[in-house]
């Protein structure tokens, strides 16, 4: 049987009344781009929290920061969704739980969303910033103890700038599969941008064009990621460091 190409599809009214089919395309899009990006940055302070105190002398903080990361880093990102979006409201005090559950059904999913997507790519880039602050000569840390700075001004000054400029390419992985993670976003009703394409495939039996489309808009905002991220590279790469 041959199929029926329909690329004006995206110009029709949708049967559901929500628009046309390119204004869902166009609301997919945001979610993904608003989900992705938050739950990034945020992931990012939260990593380089866990990653520092993975490094820490202090053996409790580095147990309790290796505990979360092989807990969130070693267990499927739908799997926590679906526990922060189930599970978690029936384990809080009544009152909080009802309060959850009674929330804006959108606002509910995103948050639940943003919370798991984060949770997971903070224990990522956790294991990068540890990786990197131990790639760092311990002769550094010992100078900069020894002229008297305290460990906070060391981190700070001394072992996250350099760490930071030689996690960034891996990072670079981590931030273009927040995009790509997004999409189980679907599994709890989040129309993001495959949500949508899967419900204009449905609308319009046009599924070709739907979940083409969206590939294309996947494949241009995870170029634009890449080309800024090595414009940061290149911009903080330190001169004979990692080949420059």
């Amino acid at each position: 049987m041959n199929y029926n190409w329909d690329w004006l599809i995206f110009f029709r009214a949708s049967v559901t009344g929500e628009g046309y089919y390119w204004e869902m395309v166009l609301r997919g899009s945001g979610w993904t781009v608003g989900i992705s990006l938050l739950s990034w940055f945020i992931a990012l302070a939260l990593g380089t929290v866990a990653g520092v105190a993975r490094t820490l002398p202090n053996k409790p903080t580095r147990w309790l920061a290796t505990v979360y990361v092989h807990c969130f880093r070693n267990t499927p990102l739908l799997v926590q969704l679906f526990l922060w979006y189930f599970v978690v409201p029936e384990l809080l005090p009544v009152r909080w739980g009802d309060a959850v559950k009674q929330m804006n059904p959108t606002l509910n999913q995103f948050l639940t969303v943003v919370v798991a997507l984060t949770l997971y790519t903070a224990a990522k880039a956790a294991e990068q910033v540890r990786a990197g602050i131990e790639s760092v000569p311990k002769s550094q840390t010992q100078a900069a103890l020894s002229v008297g700075l305290t460990r906070a001004a060391v981190y700070r000054y001394v072992l996250l700038p350099q760490a930071f400029r030689i996690v960034i390419p891996p990072m670079t992985s981590d931030f273009l599969n927040v995009f790509k993670n997004s999409a189980v976003a679907l599994t709890i009703g989040l129309m993001e941008l495959t949500g949508q394409s899967r419900q204009i495939s449905e609308f319009s039996a046009q599924p070709f064009e739907a979940f083409v489309m969206a590939t294309l808009i996947y494949m241009v905002v995870t170029y634009c990621v890449i080309l800024l991220m090595r414009w940061i590279e290149k911009r903080s790469r330190v001169p004979g460091l990692l080949g420059a």
